[in-house]
């Protein structure tokens, strides 16, 4: 008698978490649908009077609503070495909901800080929320339709960023980008944890 074979755990995915934080207006919720491949879990509200004092629409004047919890998509990617499924949690922009990014955090393998040039001052909290946490991440720089373009090494010095952390440009609106980004971000952080030998 002939048993079936059961397939194989090794070709299941695994099972990844990455938070994509960044500035209020960075892009976060953008990225996350762009590449999610399930329609994106979105806690968007819009702005209203009574956060016009809080919430400043500086550089970002068009912008309607705002992520008050986070964002949530998923993203297979089936290619070897490691077929992977990826669990994005976009995180609010603004710093006074700091506690959830702690939450968020947990069991994330890493992190993309969004960055709008436009307004590079929002980039600092996210930068020093990772970098306490010492939660490995990437920088990108979302290149917005009128921004000026600066070179990564100008972000790097201007973010005072250790030379170890990658900064790349993407389009958050393009999946292609948004997905490059994240396996930069993989790779970064595989490279960052230490091996059993080394703990």
């Amino acid at each position: 008698m002939h048993h079936k074979e059961l397939p194989s755990r090794a070709s299941e995915p695994t099972v990844v978490k990455i938070v994509i934080a960044g500035g209020f207006g960075a892009g976060k919720t953008t990225a996350v649908g762009a590449v999610s491949e399930i329609t994106p879990l979105s806690t968007e509200e819009y702005l209203t009077q009574a956060s016009a004092g809080v919430d400043s629409l500086a550089g970002v004047e068009c912008k309607r609503t705002t992520t008050v919890a986070f964002d949530f998509g998923r993203l297979t990617l089936p290619d070897p070495p490691m077929p992977m499924e990826l669990f994005l949690f976009g995180t609010p922009g603004q710093d006074r909901f700091g506690s959830l990014w702690h939450d968020l955090s947990r069991g994330a393998v890493g992190a993309v800080v969004l960055v709008d040039t436009r307004r590079l001052e929002s980039s600092f909290a996210p930068v020093d929320f990772f970098e306490r946490l010492r939660l490995p991440f990437v920088v990108a720089v979302n290149e917005f339709d009128g921004a000026h373009r600066y070179q990564p090494d100008q972000v790097r010095a201007a973010l005072g960023l250790a030379p170890h952390v990658p900064v790349v440009t993407c389009d958050a609106r393009t999946p292609a980008h948004v997905a490059g980004v994240l396996l930069t971000l993989i790779d970064h952080a595989m490279r960052s944890t230490p091996t059993r030998q080394d703990a």
